[in-house]
């Protein structure tokens, strides 16, 4: 099975650099990219940048290069205070993209285009227990302090990022399995985050969410359906 993992973020990228300090890396418009052996399983590492518009572009380069069966996304994401706990792993069953205003017509109907439920049937059963399934917001910022209150309103949020709404669309466009997990690495209330101006402390905690993601992968790999059985 061709499997092609999309690593986001900076911060996330180096920290599976320090990894794997063995990988062969090779250049790509969005970054870098390298082979893994992953517990018997060759597996393709590809930097694919943060915020909407590099994501989008590295998921349909990396789609159209290589075609991967399946396209995975680790990464990580803030939670809201009270919701979530740091370092829970969400499986997206659906994402959002949530940072649209449109002016001119209605926003609910922008933002519902660009919303995306995965299909998940193609894995196979027993999930991890400790994965929560459930939806996950993207915007091109962090969580707003001040519009903690609304997105729990209006979409039960419970933890959001930069990147997943995007890279979902695009895969879904193009008919291509696509996981993604996201943990959550701070969180965020009303009062502010505990990670803003703290950059040390998100990238502290982005190689700790970032080692338990890949230590967790093969599990995840061992449920992935064969092509014909989905």
């Amino acid at each position: 099975m061709n499997i092609t993992v999309i690593i986001s973020a900076d911060a996330e990228w180096r920290a599976v650099k320090t990894l794997y300090p063995g990988l062969s890396l090779r250049p790509s418009p969005f970054g870098e990219f390298a082979e893994l052996d992953l517990e018997g399983r060759r597996l393709r590492l590809f930097q694919g940048g943060w915020g909407k518009i590099s994501a989008a572009a590295s998921a349909q380069y990396a789609i159209d290069r290589f075609q991967p069966d399946v396209l995975i996304n680790l990464g990580t994401c803030g939670g809201i205070k009270g919701r979530i706990r740091v370092g829970r792993v969400i499986l997206a069953e659906e994402t959002i993209v949530y940072d649209i205003l449109e002016q001119m017509g209605s926003s609910d109907e922008a933002i519902a285009h660009y919303t995306t439920r995965l299909d998940l049937s193609w894995l196979g059963a027993g999930l991890p227990s400790s994965v929560m399934c459930g939806r996950l917001l993207s915007a091109d910022r962090d969580i707003v302090a001040q519009d903690v209150p609304a997105l729990v309103q209006k979409y039960d949020a419970v933890a959001a990022d930069w990147e997943s709404g995007a890279l979902a669309w695009v895969a879904q466009r193009n008919g291509v399995r696509c996981l993604i997990l996201r943990a959550v690495t701070d969180l965020v209330g009303e009062s502010g985050g505990e990670a803003y101006g703290n950059m040390i402390l998100f990238e502290q905690r982005t190689q700790a969410v970032m080692s338990d993601l890949f230590r967790q992968l093969p599990s995840w790999l061992s449920l992935l359906l064969p092509l014909d059985a989905a």
